[in-house]
């Protein structure tokens, strides 16, 4: 039988979110993935920040991200650094079609299933108390 890599269903340490990160997780409780881009040179610029990378301008406006993208590399955790977390699950970044790359988890697939790039889209799940998380799945 198959191990098919699932969504965390406990609540996971997070950090408390922010005036500048709280429009992203506002967007993924209401199934929407949300990326800044600057208002001044439009450089892409995720994790979200207060200043952009590209220009240290402070013009940052939120766009929607269509939520596709691929695999661009991963890990199968099993054996993960802390119990608050249900192995197997793969970390993964994940490059998304505007351009940006993210840190994720990829659920409904199994390991060997996992390839360089693979098309996956995002799909958000509740995760323990009101933490929705943006995982990806295979497109």
């Amino acid at each position: 039988m198959t191990t098919r890599l699932r969504a965390q269903t406990r609540d996971v340490p997070h950090a408390t979110p922010s005036e500048v990160t709280r429009p992203f997780w506002d967007a993924c409780a209401r199934g929407e993935l949300l990326f800044q881009r600057c208002g001044q040179c439009a450089h892409i610029t995720f994790p979200p920040s207060e200043h952009c990378r590209g220009c240290l301008a402070r013009r940052q406006v939120w766009e929607a991200s269509a939520g596709r993208g691929t695999l661009y590399s991963w890990t199968v955790v099993h054996r993960p650094v802390t119990p608050a977390f249900e192995p197997p699950y793969a970390a993964a970044i994940v490059t998304l079609d505007e351009g940006y790359q993210m840190l994720t988890n990829i659920i409904d697939a199994a390991p060997e299933d996992l390839r360089a790039g693979l098309p996956v889209q995002v799909s958000f799940r509740r995760t323990g108390g009101d933490l929705w998380l943006p995982y990806f799945v295979p497109a």
